[in-house]
């Protein structure tokens, strides 16, 4: 058995967000390849999308997000309203790595900005100039429409030890599709010990042996509205839980 001391651990909404964005990465963007030239979103240049983030303690922010094999040719990314107005422009010196075996390595260029209270519906778009002066344009269906967090998430119970779990459940929300369940193991600095699939239901078996007498676990739900959309992309609409933590009887 573990020897237990108490931790006062929470990654970073920040980091949480990085993350969730590379696994939507290695999810959906690699499953819609072969289909690149049927999605606005795909360019030669890369893969463009927008995602409407509703998560907890802040309020509800663009995502915008360009993932490229083509990063050393690439000099500007701008993104755009529907009216053409500049919504932002991706920093090119901040950027994460997506490395695959026998595949080009990818950078992933994102940037959150602010949702303005008149933001429209439609065609947003991005421009990728490069660094012969030539450009790129690709676009993405917005509406900035809010999803809403997951709730209601069982066990749920830091201070009363519960007896072993063998699942995660949460209240479904109205619009979405698709969840994600990421599992955190306390006493092991928070690594994350468990990310599901994309799943349809609202309660997934935890795997066996996983989880240990006397533990301590944290855990959220990503909630999405779509995967792989002809014109919203990865995903518009997504949204994340509060943390739910609890411990185990020993």
């Amino acid at each position: 058995m573990r020897k237990h001391s108490q931790i006062n651990y929470h990654p970073s909404y920040q980091s949480i967000l990085v993350f969730l964005c590379l696994i939507t990465l290695s999810i959906s963007v690699n499953a819609q390849e072969d289909n690149s030239k049927k999605s606005p979103h795909y360019t030669t240049a890369g893969f463009f999308d927008i995602h409407v983030c509703n998560w907890p303690d802040r309020p509800t922010f663009f995502l915008s997000l360009f993932s490229t094999e083509r990063f050393s040719e690439i000099s500007r990314i701008e993104v755009f309203y529907p009216n053409n107005e500049k919504l932002t422009e991706l920093d090119l010196e901040r950027y994460r790595l997506v490395t695959e075996k026998a595949k080009p390595e990818k950078r992933v260029f994102m940037k959150q900005a602010p949702i303005p209270d008149n933001a429209p519906s439609g065609w947003y778009s991005t421009k990728i100039t490069l660094q012969d002066g030539s450009y790129i344009r690709s676009k993405d269906y917005v509406q900035p429409t809010t999803l809403k967090k997951p709730g209601q998430l069982i066990p749920s119970n830091a201070n009363n030890p519960v007896p072993m779990p063998d699942s995660l459940q949460w209240r479904a929300v109205d619009g979405a599709k698709y969840y994600q369940v990421f599992l955190r193991d306390m006493w092991d600095e928070g690594k994350i010990i468990f990310t599901s699939d994309l799943i349809s239901t609202t309660k997934i078996r935890i795997p066996k042996g996983m989880l240990e007498p006397g533990g301590y676990y944290t855990w959220k739900v990503h909630a999405r509205n779509v995967n792989g959309d002809a014109r919203q992309g990865d995903f518009n609409h997504g949204s994340l839980s509060k943390i739910a933590e609890f411990t185990i009887v020993e």
